[in-house]
C-alpha cells in the first residue's frame, strides 16, 4: 500500500503542478480551435499521464499508429481498468478526448483539462442526459475532435470481452467519421488484479485498420458492434491462446 500512496500522491503533484499551464490552455481553447492549439493543449495532459504510467514500472507498447487516419476519428476499445484512459492519453500519440462517466467531472482541475480536450460526460442512469451527451459527442467529431468509447459500458477487470452494446457507436455513424478498433491488454494488472493497490505491468496496445464509413453504412448497428468485439477480441491473449490450441489440434 505504500507503493500506491507514492503513486497517488505523485499523480495529485503532478496534476496540481498543471494549473499554471491550464490557464495558458484555457486562453488557447477561447481562440479558433486549430489542430495546432488541440495538440498544444493536449500536451500537458498527455506528459502527466505518461509520468504517472512509467512511476508505476509499467512499460507500454503500442502498435498501429500508422493506422490512424487523419482528422477526426472514433476509438472504439475494449475497457480493463482505470489506467485505460491513461494509456490512450499518454501513449495513442493523437489528441483525444473520451466519454467519460459523470463521477470524474467531480475531479478538481482534471474536469477542466477534460473538458478542454473535449470529453464527453455521461449519466447512464439517466437516459435523457445520456441522448444529450451523445449528440454533444457527435458535434465534437464533427468539429474535428476525435472521441474514444469504451461499448462494454463498464471495466472487465481482466482480458475477458464483455459484449459491446450498439448505442454508443451512433456517434460514429451521425458524425460520419472512421471508427478505429483498439485492442488494449494489461491496464487490470495495475489496479483491478490487486483489488486497489498499485502495481507495475506491460500494457499493449493494437490499433487496428479503420473501419470507413463507406462500408459501415451498409451495416445494421448490431452487425458492427459484433464486428468491432471481434476485431478487438483477436489481439487479446485468451483469442491467441484459443487459436493456438486449435491449431496443434489439427497438426
Amino acid at each position: 500500500m505504500i507503493f500506491s500512496f507514492k503513486i497517488y500522491s505523485y499523480a495529485v503533484i503532478l496534476v496540481i503542478g498543471s494549473l499554471f499551464k491550464l490557464q495558458k490552455a484555457k486562453k488557447l481553447y477561447k481562440q479558433q480551435t486549430t489542430e495546432a492549439i488541440r495538440k498544444e493543449i493536449f500536451t500537458t495532459p498527455e506528459r502527466v499521464s505518461q509520468k504517472v504510467i512509467k512511476a508505476t514500472g509499467t512499460d507500454v507498447q503500442v502498435t498501429g499508429r500508422e493506422n490512424i487516419p487523419e482528422g477526426p476519428v472514433l476509438y472504439v476499445a475494449n475497457h480493463q481498468g482505470l489506467f485505460d484512459i491513461l494509456a490512450f492519453l499518454g501513449h495513442l500519440g493523437k489528441p483525444v478526448g473520451f466519454i467519460a462517466k459523470k463521477e470524474i467531472n467531480k475531479l478538481f482541475i482534471i474536469r477542466t483539462w477534460m473538458g478542454l480536450i473535449n470529453c464527453v460526460f455521461i449519466d447512464r442512469a439517466d437516459r435523457r442526459q445520456s441522448m444529450k451527451a451523445i449528440n454533444q459527442g457527435i458535434e465534437s467529431l464533427k468539429n474535428g475532435h476525435s472521441l474514444v468509447i469504451f461499448p462494454e459500458g463498464t471495466r472487465s477487470r481482466g482480458n475477458q470481452l464483455n459484449e459491446f452494446k450498439p448505442g454508443s457507436l451512433r456517434l460514429a455513424t451521425k458524425a460520419n467519421v472512421p471508427i478505429v478498433p483498439v485492442t488494449i491488454d494489461g491496464t487490470y494488472r495495475m489496479l483491478e488484479e490487486g483489488n486497489g493497490r498499485v502495481q507495475g505491468s506491460t500494457i499493449r496496445m493494437t490499433i487496428h485498420d479503420p473501419i470507413l464509413p463507406e462500408v459501415y453504412e451498409t451495416m445494421k448497428s448490431a452487425e458492427l458492434a459484433n464486428e468491432l468485439q471481434a476485431i478487438v477480441q483477436k489481439a487479446l491473449p485468451s483469442a491467441k491462446v484459443e487459436r493456438e490450441m486449435v491449431l496443434s489440434t489439427q497438426e
